[in-house]
């Protein structure tokens, strides 16, 4: 945005949610699919399925959490000696986090240790973000917390966590974007990223130097902070965490979690928060990585986490593999027209999502590619829908709405 005052759309979901004005009612999100029974599948293969999706859970957090240590180091670097090359070094340790972590987006919405009560989620990867919150903005030099000694004068761990949606749900004060938005800066060209000077960095360049240093080392050690959280919460063999009371539930109790998480990212996260969102509003306020034009990757990258899921399958950043049965093995078992429905569905979705032309935010008010994004939403929804019914053919409850 443009300012540090914009008009936000009406909250109709937590955890990072907006709202759908009128034009949205005709892909409104409701999807409560009833199964009742049993599903027949052998419990044998409902606990191998389920011992897939645990380890590939913390495989993907734990290479998350060495991208967004390397984040760190990279920060560290460019801080203690700033310059165009180090910036640079640092915004692609940004952007290799975020290829993990965007697969890990298929792991929530269910109450898990993410996004639970007590979760980091919304301290990790809360959007969108109001820049002026932060930091100066165009006609705004002065404002956000690094200008305002007087009100914020210590920035640390604390401030940074109290103030994180403080007020409002745009008020995001932590986490991926507020460290992306204090890397590039506002985004102001219709043709690339932001263009943050490193001289931001150079006291003897700018004013609040030391202070966006302070704010960009502490949002750091958060980010790090919380994804060990999460990474520690799925950690196997670990009496007491969350892994080990996932594992001991009952397998239906589990494997609906399992599809809730995927269906509603696929047909309302996605689909809808993510993608419909800025394609309705023609804003790139609206994109989820709006200061670093890299929201073609998060929307790739949260399709193939529903895609690993799905297929008991993922692929480390070392190139090392998870494998094991996955909910499409299980799904076979019991209806093999539905599971062969749903795979080639998958695969489509997992083509249109590479199809979204780069950069998302021109793709959403170019007439001539604005379709092709229309499309993609529209597989997602289906992808979800039919997500819903294998739940139900497997004799599970799916609600593929957000939570509230």
């Amino acid at each position: 945005m443009k300012t540090n005052e914009r008009p936000r759309t009406p909250q109709w979901a937590s955890g990072g949610g907006r709202g759908w004005g009128p034009p949205a009612a005709a892909l409104a999100f409701a999807g409560l699919l009833a199964g009742c029974g049993d599903g027949g599948a052998p419990a044998e293969l409902q606990d191998a399925v389920i011992g897939t999706y645990a380890s590939i859970v913390h495989a993907s957090y734990d290479d998350s959490l060495a991208g967004v240590r390397g984040l760190r180091a990279a920060i560290g670097r460019f801080l203690e000696s700033p310059s165009a090359e180090t910036l640079e070094d640092a915004k692609a340790a940004w952007l290799a986090a975020r290829e993990p972590y965007g697969q890990t987006e298929a792991y929530r919405f269910y109450g898990g240790p993410i996004d639970d009560a007590d979760g980091p989620e919304a301290l990790i990867n809360a959007w969108p973000l109001d820049e002026g919150y932060i930091d100066y903005v165009e006609d705004a030099p002065g404002s956000g917390m690094i200008n305002d000694p007087a009100a914020y004068p210590t920035i640390d761990r604390g401030l940074l966590v109290s103030m994180n949606e403080a007020g409002a749900e745009e008020n995001v004060s932590t986490g991926f974007h507020a460290i992306e938005f204090l890397l590039w800066g506002q985004d102001l060209s219709a043709s690339g990223p932001g263009t943050r000077p490193h001289t931001d960095y150079l006291e003897a360049e700018s004013a609040g130097a030391a202070r966006r240093a302070a704010y960009l080392r502490t949002a750091a050690d958060l980010l790090v902070e919380h994804v060990e959280e999460v990474t520690e919460a799925w950690a196997p063999g670990q009496a007491g965490n969350y892994r080990s009371e996932f594992e001991a539930m009952e397998p239906d109790e589990a494997l609906q979690s399992v599809l809730v998480g995927i269906g509603v990212l696929s047909k309302s996260e996605l689909a809808g928060e993510r993608i419909f969102t800025a394609y309705d509003n023609q804003d790139q306020e609206d994109e989820h990585s709006c200061f670093s034009d890299n929201s073609h990757r998060d929307i790739i990258t949260n399709a193939r986490g529903i895609a690993n899921v799905y297929e008991g399958r993922y692929v480390r950043t070392d190139g090392s593999v998870i494998d094991g049965p996955g909910l499409d093995e299980l799904l076979s078992s019991v209806d093999p027209e539905l599971a062969s429905a749903l795979g080639a569905l998958l695969a489509e979705s997992l083509t249109m999502v590479e199809r979204i032309p780069v950069p998302f935010d021109q793709a959403i008010i170019d007439p001539g590619t604005r379709p092709v994004v229309l499309e993609t939403v529209y597989v997602l929804q289906a992808l979800g829908d039919r997500i819903a019914e294998a739940g139900t053919r497997l004799g599970l409850t799916i609600n593929t709405a957000l939570p509230e």
